[in-house]
């Protein structure tokens, strides 16, 4: 390999070239935050239109995600000073009070999502001491204080220690996954393969196009690591200069490549075992597609397996979106004290962070509210715009990003962050 020195700065060539043990735990990382407890949904939301529909979405996955995720990078790497995240870049492009309403947006996108995530360790972990460990629980309060502590203090060693423990759980995780893809290939039938016809109607009455149009929000969210994807442009950019832009394309794109293979051979797996009609079940009972197949085969492996990998996944998620609810909370903190003429330390700033996020996630996981499906539906469509529309937007309008401006996948970003927006509001207000 050519390496060039200049002071103590590496060449274009090697930078290029060079693969570090970094980039492969920020791959790990973004898959991590991405493939959370969502992807035990996907294959009934993705099914149960029936097998066209899925091969539609299985070709779309990689160019729909990868993009829209490579163009939020891009954007955050677009600001002038090195160290700037999201909501400081939103702000040095759009002026301080966008800067503010978007700040606010994206705090309101993400945390919600946090806290689903501490009622789902709590119930899942319940779920699984009374009924496979034959354990009497403790009581709520406790053992959600016990759960998000124990995220917590992973937490409290900063960013690198949350991107390694998320790295470190993906491996478990996908080898479950796989286990269990494999597990169920001799119960394939060809039940599906009468679903092979554009004019067939999905087992949830809908036809080809409504289908495919209301899974389309499912698979962005599936696939959605738009929550660490500041932290890792940021991170990238320190790391590796000028060279941030193509070593963060690089990287999202085997982060991508992994997610799509691993997470469609699931999805492809569990629908080839089951008929339309038992995904329509599944979806009616409300359930994740792993407590359906243990109770449709009687699998006690499954049934064990089941809240192992939820738990996997949804600690994986918890720690990704952290980061950005974390992010969004210190940006409204600092713009607010801004116009006051006011500053706070960044380390001061993180540990009050800390303490409000543990605080109420813990209050609502013990509070058990059954509300969170639609707050987390309802920032829906904020994610869809920062993460599909804001970037293409500002293609369009900063100088600094214009030289993105002409590729097609650009225009195809802004039709799918549509289609998924019209769609969630469609589901919403059905």
């Amino acid at each position: 390999m050519e390496t060039i020195q200049t002071g103590a700065r590496t060449s274009v060539v090697e930078t290029r070239s060079s693969w570090r043990k970094t980039d492969t735990m920020w791959m790990l990382g973004l898959y991590g935050t991405a493939i959370g407890a969502g992807v035990l949904f996907l294959p009934i939301n993705a099914g149960v239109g029936g097998l066209i529909p899925l091969i539609i979405m299985a070709i779309l996955a990689f160019p729909m995600t990868y993009f829209a995720h490579r163009g939020l990078t891009r954007f955050v790497l677009s600001g002038k000073n090195p160290g700037e995240d999201i909501t400081e870049v939103v702000e040095e492009h759009f002026g301080i009070g966008a800067g503010k309403l978007i700040t606010l947006l994206y705090f309101f996108a993400i945390y919600p999502i946090l806290l689903v995530y501490s009622v789902a360790i709590t119930n899942t972990v319940d779920n699984f001491m009374t009924h496979q460990l034959g354990m009497t629980p403790p009581p709520r309060a406790i053992l959600s204080l016990i759960l998000i502590v124990g995220m917590m203090t992973i937490v409290r060693f900063g960013e690198q220690m949350i991107v390694k423990a998320m790295s470190i759980l993906v491996f478990p995780f996908v080898i479950a996954l796989m286990v269990l893809a494999v597990y169920l290939i001799p119960q394939w039938n060809g039940a599906v393969l009468e679903t092979l016809s554009l004019s067939s109607v999905s087992a949830t009455g809908n036809g080809l196009w409504m289908t495919l149009w209301l899974a389309i929000p499912v698979m962005v969210f599936s696939f959605n690591h738009s929550p660490i994807i500041s932290s890792f442009a940021v991170a990238k950019r320190e790391e590796y200069g000028t060279e941030a832009e193509s070593k963060c394309s690089r990287i999202l794109a085997f982060a991508h490549i992994m997610m799509v293979l691993t997470v469609m051979f699931f999805v492809f797996s569990c629908v080839l075992s089951l008929a339309p009609t038992d995904l329509a079940s599944a979806k009616e009972q409300n359930i994740s597609i792993l407590s359906y197949l243990a109770n449709h085969f009687n699998a006690p492996v499954i049934a064990w397996m089941a809240p192992i990998i939820a738990m996997i996944a949804i600690t994986k998620s918890f720690l990704g979106h952290y980061l950005g609810a974390r992010e969004g909370f210190n940006g409204m903190v600092i713009k607010s004290l801004r116009s006051k003429g006011k500053s706070i330390e960044i380390s001061k700033l993180n540990k009050i962070t800390a303490l409000f996020m543990l605080l109420t996630t813990w209050a609502v996981a013990t509070w058990n509210p059954s509300i969170l499906g639609m707050i987390e539906t309802l920032g829906g469509p904020i994610i869809a715009m920062i993460l599909f529309l804001m970037p293409m937007y500002a293609i369009a309008k900063v100088p600094a990003m214009r030289k993105y401006s002409g590729a097609i996948s650009n225009i195809f970003i802004v039709i799918m962050g549509l289609i998924a927006i019209s769609a969630i509001f469609f589901s919403l207000f059905r």
